[in-house]
């Protein structure tokens, strides 16, 4: 058995899924369920006796250290995290609670059931942390993309915070020894991803005839990657990484946002032509404060090392994105709740 930490929210719940597809083997996901966590993400492991759910808080450190004891796992996931950059920036302590305080958590009880086990268990087991290429910082348009010893410069509360408990991450190997690996991953697409991100906004929107809002001139860059290749790259990281190493998995696909708009618009415009053309929804918006103009992904080392690298196209990609956005308006009506709108409102009312 694996403990996944959020395996309920976007990337945890493709990550739950796919582990049980894919490794077969048992899942329990602890997840506090806050207005991103979704357990219709997982409807399909209803009755699978592979899949336990525990509701809780990863700074509750009773809860965890139950867990790991009731449920003995191999290794521990660690998604758990409060994710979205413009909400850090209007209420940037539930982030620093979260990602700093409950990652400490985390791994305190980790390493106390670690130092606990008895051999061969105590060798097997793998602390995986799941961080992202916000903590590197901003690019310019012609530097060389982030790698694994590009130095931290966190621009955000969010990325500070992912870039904190890196750190501890860190420092529990080479202080404890913890047999700690993270990824740093840029950034997810795909199905069920909470609509307050770029791609399920501007699907969203687009079908309901609303505004498409890109922040000042839409020519930020980001590297995008399909979410099951990020969960690949996860599980080749836990399998085959080397204790104590930082992988960064990415989509080699760099956009601007307005590329990215646009080719959701196009997609739209062939798979749901009422309001075609959908770009004329495209409206621009002041831009986000400490906007990063660009995040790009060297993923050499995971490549050579652990012989992975990403299979979605992301021309490909997006379309199964759309398409599936289309083909699931009940989990789409179950996600657009009063949460939701208030964000909205706050955040481009």
């Amino acid at each position: 058995m694996i403990l996944v930490t959020g395996g309920a929210g976007f990337i945890g719940s493709n990550f739950v899924l796919d582990w049980i597809a894919t490794e077969g083997t048992p899942v329990i996901n602890l997840d506090k369920l806050t207005y991103a966590g979704n357990p219709a993400n997982l409807a399909s492991l209803k009755g699978d006796s592979r899949y336990v759910f525990a509701q809780g808080d990863i700074c509750d450190r009773t809860l965890i250290a139950g867990l790991l004891q009731k449920h003995q796992p191999q290794a521990i996931v660690h998604f758990a995290a409060e994710s979205h950059v413009d909400r850090s920036i209007h209420g940037p302590g539930e982030f620093v609670q979260t990602n700093v305080v409950g990652t400490f958590s985390l791994l305190e009880e980790a390493r106390a059931y670690w130092g606990a086990l008895a051999e061969p268990a105590k060798s097997r087991f793998r602390f995986l942390h799941v961080s992202t290429d916000e903590v590197y910082g901003s690019l310019g348009m012609n530097d060389p993309a982030f790698s694994e010893t590009t130095p931290y410069a966190p621009n955000s509360p969010y990325a500070a915070s992912k870039a904190a408990s890196d750190h501890l991450v860190r420092a529990y190997h080479h202080t404890y020894g913890m047999p700690v690996i993270t990824t740093n991953c840029s950034n997810n697409y795909g199905p069920l991803q909470f609509p307050e991100k770029l791609i399920p906004l501007m699907i969203l929107n687009a079908l309901n005839g609303k505004p498409l809002p890109v922040y000042g001139d839409g020519k930020n860059v980001r590297d995008w990657l399909h979410v099951s290749d990020h969960c690949s790259g996860i599980r080749a990281a836990l399998a085959r990484g080397k204790l104590g190493e930082t992988y960064n998995i990415g989509g080699n696909s760099e956009k601007t946002n307005l590329e990215v708009v646009h080719a959701v618009c196009t997609i739209l415009d062939e798979l749901h032509p009422a309001g075609a053309p959908h770009a004329k929804l495209i409206t621009y918006v002041k831009d986000r404060p400490g906007h990063d103009q660009r995040y790009a992904i060297n993923a050499e080392k995971i490549r050579c090392e652990l012989g992975w690298e990403p299979q979605e196209r992301f021309e490909k990609g997006l379309r199964k994105t759309v398409e599936w956005y289309l083909a699931n308006g009940e989990w789409v009506r179950g996600v657009i709740s009063g949460e939701y709108r208030k964000w909205m409102d706050t955040q481009y009312g």
